[in-house]
Formats: structure tokens, C-alpha cells, sequence
């Protein structure tokens, strides 16, 4: 124990000795390690934000919309355009791989007048399950029933900005709105959705879809019969694009058109999108984590340098000490431990700089889409097995050279 106390006073003195040149040294890994954490903590930020904006939607959700179906197969210039039916939301509803669906109808061109303000926002004419794909938490009152939607009650659910905006200050439960004249009562309101000015969920209202389409219904040749969009989720994860062609195959069957022409189609997977943003987020983890794994190494070559150039300086100390009787392997210790001493104090300081400053950057709140870095346990991990390997490098091969020395030789080179 008293050897090792006697190695680890040496090597703090000989570090100390060259203060400048330790700290240059310490403060090129420190930097490059807490860099990498860093950086690996803004991409996990920036993937939790886009994960969480993709939950807020709602799980699993696939969107489809009408589009443009050409007359003759594979000509896109004889395309016609067309709208979704109420009759393929229920061929959605039961084709194979889909779970549930619910159809929807938006319109942007409605006013709503309360008895304190005025406002204008999206109104959406849904049924109730849409709450059961959608990300809807009530805050106050309820959601829409079966009971309003068979009974075709003038009911509304407000979004959260859009409350504020009719009745600042006021309880808005039993209150009545104007949609374009026509009087509805408000039976609930939503929960705010995501974080920031700009989400335009908050400022929704939703009525029973039969009175909607009744109200207000899709322009175009369909009429009545027409909605704005179909939202479905497959019945697994996995059979998002077996659900997918499912729905294809229900609009071309019902439009007469070729359900195997893609362009024909205008839809939404997010599951898919989520993928792809998984897939480019890995990609770059392991970009940064290469770029890491160079920086360590570059760092592990200056301390192999510097302790190369201390067993250089130190040649004749190192002579003295072996003809007082010190042995190769107590050279040995010293050197080794100074080089591992010298990479692993620094990775740490790295490790602790970054943690420290995105503790510090958690309050901020960022836009839409990112959320504060993350220190990934998983990256501080690998850094510390990298610095542990970097330090045994750096250290062993400055520690072989000057425990090689004989006495004699290293007293003549002084």
C-alpha cells in the first residue's frame, strides 16, 4: 500500500511539475469528451422533441387523403381528381391489418363568435372514436359521444388557445358559440398540446361528424357523402404497410383506378416517417461517435507524446533511482500511472463539464420539434471504456520505454 501511495505522490508531483503542459494536454481530451456528449446529447434532444411532437399526434396514425387518379393507367396527365367518401372509411374500417379508423372532415372557413370574443380557427367534424387514435386529453367537460353524434346535437369541444381566445377568463362549459350563425354548446375543451405559440391543435373545435356534414360540409362533387381525410392505425407496429395497401386497395376499388399506382395516392404514414427520422438520428449518433472515437485517439497519441518527452527529460532521474535500487517495475507503475492518471482525470472532467451544462440547459425551453440535450448514459459509458483503453495506450508504451533503461545507460545520457 505504502509503494503505492509513494508511485502515486511521484506521479503527481512530476504532473505538477509541468503544469502548462498537463493542462493542454487534460483540456484537448476534456474538450473533444465533453463535445461528444455534447453533441450526442442535442441529436437524443432533438429525437425525444420529434418523437414527442409525433406522439401528440396521436399512435401509430396513418392519414389519407383524396387525390389524383389518371383515367388511362400510368398517364398522369389524364388525372382526374377525387375525394374520399364516407363509403371508404368503412372499407378502411374493415379491411385486413386495420385496427380502427374514423373519418374526418376540416374546414378553415368557419367564423366562431362567443359572447365575450371572436375567433377564427380549424373546425373539425369527427365521431367519437377519433379520440382513441388521436392525441385529444380532455381538460374540462367531455368528449364527443355516440349519443351526439346519433342524435346530430350542436355540441363543440374547444382546443385549449382557442378557450382563451372566446372566453378569456370565463368558464366556457354550458356556454354557447356561433359557428356562421348556427348556436352550439360547449360540452368540453382540450388540454394544451406541445409547448410554444405555434401548434395549431390548440386552436381546434370539434362537432359531431353527422352535423358537420350537415353544416358544413366538404365542397365538391361528392357533397354530403365527401370527407376530408380517413385517419387509421394497423394492428400492429409492424403492419403499417400491409395496412397501407389495404386502404389503397378500398379507394381504387371504389374511385375505378389501379390500386398499383402510387402517385394516385396523398397520404400521411407516420410510423414510416418515424423510421426514417429513427434510422437518420442512428446514423448520426454513430457519425458523432466515430468523430469521438478519433478525437480520443488523437487525444491518447498527444499524451503518449508528452509522456514520451518526460521519459526523455526525466532519463537521468530514472538512472539514479534504478542504481539506488528502484526496480523495473516501479518505473514501470510511475509512468503508467501517469499516463492513465492524465486521460482518465481529463475524460472525467469532460463527462462532468457536459452533464453540468445540459443540467443547466434543461429549463430552456426550444422550439417546437426539440427538447433540452440529454447526457445518454449509454455514450458515458462507451466514453469511459474509450478513455480506459486510451489511458492503458497512452500510458504502457512511455512506461515500457523508460522501465527498458539500464543504469548505466540512462546516467550517460545526461
Amino acid at each position: 500500500m505504502q509503494i503505492f501511495v509513494d508511485i502515486l505522490t511521484q506521479t503527481f508531483r512530476a504532473l505538477w511539475a509541468h503544469r502548462l503542459r498537463t493542462f493542454l494536454t487534460m483540456f484537448g481530451i476534456a474538450w473533444g469528451v465533453g463535445s461528444l456528449l455534447l453533441l450526442v446529447g442535442l441529436g437524443e434532444g432533438f429525437r425525444s422533441g420529434t418523437r414527442r411532437d409525433m406522439e401528440e399526434l396521436g399512435k401509430d396514425i396513418m392519414f389519407i387523403w383524396g387525390g389524383r387518379a389518371p383515367a388511362v393507367q400510368g398517364n398522369m396527365a389524364s388525372a382526374r381528381w377525387y375525394q374520399l367518401t364516407y363509403q371508404d372509411y368503412l372499407g378502411i374500417q374493415e379491411a385486413p391489418y386495420v385496427r380502427r379508423a374514423t373519418p374526418c372532415i376540416s374546414s378553415t372557413d368557419v367564423h366562431a363568435v362567443s359572447e365575450f370574443a371572436n375567433a377564427n380557427g380549424q373546425l373539425l367534424g369527427c365521431e367519437p372514436q377519433y379520440a382513441e387514435i388521436r392525441y385529444l386529453p380532455v381538460k374540462d367537460g367531455r368528449w364527443l359521444n355516440t349519443l351526439d353524434e346519433a342524435q346530430k346535437r350542436n355540441v363543440i369541444v374547444l382546443g385549449d388557445e382557442l378557450t382563451r381566445h372566446l372566453f378569456p377568463g370565463r368558464p366556457p362549459l354550458g356556454a354557447k358559440v356561433l359557428l356562421n350563425g348556427v348556436e352550439f354548446e360547449v360540452v368540453g375543451t382540450i388540454q394544451r398540446v406541445g409547448h410554444g405559440d405555434e401548434n395549431s391543435t390548440n386552436m381546434r373545435a370539434y362537432i359531431p361528424f353527422r352535423v358537420m356534414s350537415m353544416y358544413f360540409p366538404v365542397k365538391g362533387e361528392e357533397g354530403r357523402t365527401a370527407v376530408s381525410f380517413v385517419n387509421f392505425q394497423p394492428r400492429t407496429r409492424q403492419e403499417h404497410l400491409l395496412a397501407t395497401r389495404e386502404a389503397h386497395k378500398v379507394i381504387a376499388r371504389n374511385h375505378g383506378f389501379d390500386a398499383s399506382d402510387e402517385n394516385a395516392f396523398e397520404g400521411w404514414d407516420t410510423i414510416k416517417q418515424a423510421e426514417a427520422m429513427g434510422a437518420i438520428f442512428d446514423a448520426m449518433n454513430a457519425f458523432l461517435g466515430s468523430v469521438g472515437m478519433v478525437t480520443l485517439g488523437l487525444g491518447a497519441i498527444g499524451v503518449v507524446n508528452i509522456m514520451l518527452v518526460s521519459v526523455s527529460e526525466r532519463t537521468s532521474e530514472i538512472g539514479l533511482r534504478k542504481a539506488l535500487g528502484a526496480t523495473n517495475r516501479s518505473i514501470l507503475a510511475q509512468f503508467f500511472f501517469e499516463g492513465v492518471l492524465l486521460t482518465m482525470t481529463s475524460g472525467f472532467i469532460g463527462i462532468a463539464g457536459a452533464g453540468l451544462l445540459m443540467r443547466a440547459m434543461s429549463g430552456i425551453k426550444g422550439p417546437n420539434g426539440f427538447d433540452p440535450p440529454k447526457l445518454i448514459p449509454a455514450t458515458a459509458m462507451l466514453a469511459i471504456f474509450s478513455l480506459t483503453l486510451s489511458g492503458v495506450a497512452a500510458g504502457l508504451y512511455p512506461a515500457q520505454r523508460a522501465s527498458a533503461l539500464t543504469p548505466v545507460e540512462a546516467l550517460r545520457k545526461d
